[in-house]
């Protein structure tokens, strides 16, 4: 668990993350339980309803509905009547092995294994 404190505390100082990272058990029953893909977002609202979730987490996606969620909550505080309704829609990302396998490198030699078990297909990005 200490290695996993210390990735968490690595996303704080390398890419500036400001919000909580939360640690999942050494077996990943959280993760699995959330659908296991490596790079997951999920938002919740404070009942706990989902308000986001995306199986790849795509900075400008997130943004984008964070703002959306900020409107809705804007226009709740005016009393419009609103009813939720559920959409999935399929977004689009650029796409960079190398920096991406840059990043699992510093989670150590499992990470990047791990991955490439799972997406047998990107095993010629991870050799370089």
């Amino acid at each position: 668990m200490e290695q996993k404190f210390k990735h968490g505390q690595a996303l704080h100082e390398v890419y500036g993350v400001t919000r909580p990272i939360l640690a999942d058990a050494l077996d990943g029953v959280c993760h699995i339980a959330y659908g296991g893909n490596p790079n997951m977002t999920w938002i919740f609202n404070r009942t706990g309803t989902i308000q986001y979730k995306s199986d790849w987490t795509d900075t400008d996606s997130v943004i984008r509905m964070i703002e959306y969620l900020l409107e809705v909550s804007e226009q709740r505080k005016e009393r419009s009547r609103l009813a939720p309704f559920r959409v999935e829609r399929l977004d689009y990302r650029e796409v960079d092995h190398a920096a991406f396998f840059e990043g699992l490198r510093r989670n150590g030699q499992q990470a990047v294994d791990d991955f490439v078990e799972t997406f047998p297909d990107t095993a010629k990005f991870a050799k370089f």
